[in-house]
């Protein structure tokens, strides 16, 4: 398992799809996962510890276990299934529960939980991103400095700016995972 940090979410263009981007702690590749648009919301307010009126969906999870006095210690990511990553949630009480990515990044950030994914799934669809390339993850991570919570859905609002690093776009990990599924049969 090797530690993740996340870099922030973004909408992939042209797909107009929502993304989290990971990034190893400890070296060069990134992982990215779509995700729906309520959880790129949710993890950029946490993120930009944004706290809405109302606890949120994992703000409430969160709370709940605070009450409960269990800390979430780890997040996994676990495994890649026709396209579909898995996670576990693991537990100061010894217990593990299967959540979606997307939801439980959401609670780590909340929580400060750490964020592991397996070596296979960095082998199979981690993309390293060369020295010429941190340029434009460094824009990146500006561009998410200046976006709101509130504006993802609203797409014209990302025309012109910068977008994921061109080896870690859908279609050229789509090629990879291609053509490392031809190479192990």
């Amino acid at each position: 398992m090797r530690r993740m940090e996340v870099v922030g979410v973004r909408v992939e263009m042209p797909s107009n799809s929502p993304i989290v981007l990971l990034k190893e702690a400890q070296g060069d590749r990134y992982l990215p996962i779509w995700i729906g648009a309520v959880e790129a919301t949710a993890i950029a307010f946490a993120q930009q510890g944004m706290v809405s009126l109302r606890p949120l969906t994992h703000d409430l999870f969160k709370d709940v276990l605070e009450v409960l006095n269990v800390q979430l210690r780890t997040v996994n990511i676990t495994a890649l299934r026709d396209g579909i990553f898995y996670a576990d949630l693991v537990f100061s009480n010894g217990a593990e529960v299967s959540a979606r990515p997307s939801d439980s990044i959401a609670l780590a950030l909340r929580t400060g939980a750490a964020i592991f994914a397996t070596d296979e799934i960095l082998d199979e669809v981690g993309v390293p991103i060369p020295d010429e390339q941190e340029d434009e993850v460094e824009k990146f991570r500006e561009f998410l400095d200046q976006i709101s919570p509130e504006d993802f859905g609203k797409s014209a609002l990302f025309a012109g700016q910068p977008t994921l690093p061109s080896a870690a776009r859908p279609a050229r990990i789509s090629r990879s995972m291609s053509r490392r599924a031809e190479r192990d049969r």
